[in-house]
C-alpha cells in the first residue's frame, strides 16, 4: 500500500522558516539587543513589512527561541532517561541537559535577562506567552519523576515537577550571572542541591512531614501562576 507524500510547504511556510531560521542564529551570535526586526529581514532576505507580517515583534521570535532551545533539551535529554530509573540520576540528567542547551548562549545571557524580567514582559519565562516552552520543561521533570524507582506518596510525586520547574527557572537565572569557567559554580550548586533533595524526600513518607512538603510545593505551584 502506497502512502500518500507530505505536501510541499507553501510559499508563506518556507518564508516563515527562513525568517525564523535568520532570528534564531542570530540570537545564538549577536544577542537579544543586536538583533533587530530591521537586521533578521535583511539577513532573510525579505522586505520588514514581510517580517512583521509573521511576526509582530522581536519577542515573538524570541519564543520560538525559547521553544527551539527546549526541544533541543528534550532531544538530548530523553536519551539519557532512558538509562536510568534513579530518581536522583533523572533529575539530574534533565538539570544538566538544560544546562547544556543554555551554554553557547551565555555571552548574550544578561540581555535576554533584562528584557525578561518585568513581569509584563512578554518573553518573561513565567508569562503565558512562555507557556508552551515551559510545558516542555514540565513534562520532562514528570517523566523524570513518573518512570524512576521511588516510593513516594502519590500527592507529593503528583506536585514535585511544577516546583522543578520553578528550581530550574531560579538556576537559570543564577547560571546567567555565573562568572566560572564553563559555569562549574552553577554545576556544583546543583549537584548538591540534588543530594539534599534526594536525603530529603524520603522523608515524606513520615506522616508527620508529607503534609507540610505537600503544602510547600503547592505553595510553589502557586507562586508560578
Amino acid at each position: 500500500m502506497f502512502s500518500t507524500p507530505a505536501p510541499s510547504p507553501s510559499k508563506r511556510d518556507r518564508t516563515r522558516a527562513v525568517i525564523v531560521e535568520t532570528a534564531l542564529r542570530s540570537f545564538r551570535e549577536r544577542g537579544y539587543d543586536a538583533t533587530t526586526i530591521r537586521h533578521i529581514a535583511t539577513e532573510a532576505g525579505v522586505s520588514v513589512g514581510t517580517t512583521n507580517y509573521h511576526f509582530a515583534s522581536k519577542n515573538e521570535l524570541v519564543q520560538e527561541f525559547y521553544l527551539q532551545v527546549q526541544h533541543a533539551h528534550r532531544a538530548a535529554a530523553e536519551p539519557e532517561l532512558a538509562r536510568s530509573r534513579d530518581l536522583r540520576e533523572r533529575l539530574a540528567i534533565v538539570f544538566h541537559t538544560g544546562l547544556d542547551q543554555l551554554a553557547p548562549t551565555h555571552e548574550h545571557a544578561p540581555e535576554f535577562l533584562t528584557a525578561a524580567v518585568s513581569p509584563r514582559s512578554s518573553i518573561n519565562p513565567l508569562s503565558p506567552e512562555s507557556d508552551a516552552s515551559l510545558a516542555v520543561v514540565e513534562e520532562l521533570f514528570r517523566r523524570a519523576v513518573d518512570d524512576a524507582d521511588h516510593k513516594l506518596p502519590h500527592d507529593i510525586a503528583e506536585a514535585l515537577p511544577g516546583a522543578l520547574v520553578l528550581s530550574h527557572l531560579l538556576l537559570a537565572m543564577y547560571w546567567v550571572y555565573d562568572d566560572s569557567p564553563d559555569q562549574a559554580k552553577t554545576r556544583r550548586l546543583l549537584d548538591k542541591g540534588l543530594g539534599l533533595l534526594a536525603m530529603a524526600l524520603p522523608l515524606a513518607r513520615l506522616p508527620l512531614l508529607r503534609r507540610p512538603l505537600r503544602e510547600l510545593l503547592e505553595l510553589i505551584a502557586e507562586a508560578r501562576s
